[in-house]
């Protein structure tokens, strides 16, 4: 048996990480994974009972890792919600691409991609709450091209929003990743000038944009 030695979730996901990266695919059972860690098998489950559980919960490290370093900033506060939820996006996905790799292999580890998005449903619950935090105020739009906006939340919105921009950070590469900033960047701006009923300009720009990295939508 494994001696028993302090264990945290950070180190856990750490040492997953490495394991993976190194060995090109996740352990063969939490068995093995402990005897890796050295640890029992009673002291993983503390923390998680599957590898599913950790590996969603990669996702929410990062955002609350984002939250942490944006709320600890004193301009953080006095920001309107759209720049909020720009510094969000900018902050999340540096740290993604601090983690590429895993998380690249956590995108694709399975060839069912509804299974590697399940990965994304606690983080999903997150999003929408910090979205809906935000206090984001919407207007109502009497065209009825736009009716089908209407019956969604800003928050569900913004969470298709989100996994449309880390396909394009899976997708992209530009060096240091710096188109994704620019789809940031274009379709936040874009999303609000909707959401206001503002000149189009904005919108007509991402399109442009979009067109031109041929996105498929």
């Amino acid at each position: 048996m494994a001696k028993k030695l302090n264990l945290t979730k950070e180190r856990i996901l750490s040492e997953y990480s490495k394991f993976v990266l190194t060995e090109g695919k996740k352990p063969n059972s939490i068995y093995q994974f402990c005897e890796y860690l050295k640890v029992d098998e009673s002291t993983f489950y503390g923390f998680f009972t599957s590898f599913d559980q950790l590996e969603a919960a990669v996702f929410i490290t990062f955002f609350d890792s984002t939250l942490s370093l944006l709320e600890n900033s004193e301009e953080y506060a006095t920001y309107d919600s759209k720049t909020k939820l720009l510094s969000f996006y900018f902050t999340y996905f540096e740290q993604m691409t601090a983690n590429r790799s895993f998380v690249m292999h956590l995108l694709h580890e399975d060839k069912n991609q509804l299974k590697n998005l399940k990965k994304l449903s606690h983080l999903r619950i997150k999003f929408k709450g910090f979205v809906d935090a935000l206090g984001i105020e919407t207007l109502k739009i009497p065209q009825e091209t736009f009716e089908k906006f209407q019956q969604k939340s800003i928050s569900e919105l913004s969470w298709i929003q989100f996994l449309m921009t880390l396909k394009f950070w899976i997708n992209d590469t530009s060096p240091s990743f710096e188109k994704t900033d620019v789809f940031i960047e274009k379709s936040i701006h874009a999303s609000f000038d909707l959401i206001d009923m503002t000149p189009l300009k904005n919108i007509i720009d991402f399109g442009k944009f979009l067109w031109k990295e041929k996105v498929s939508m």
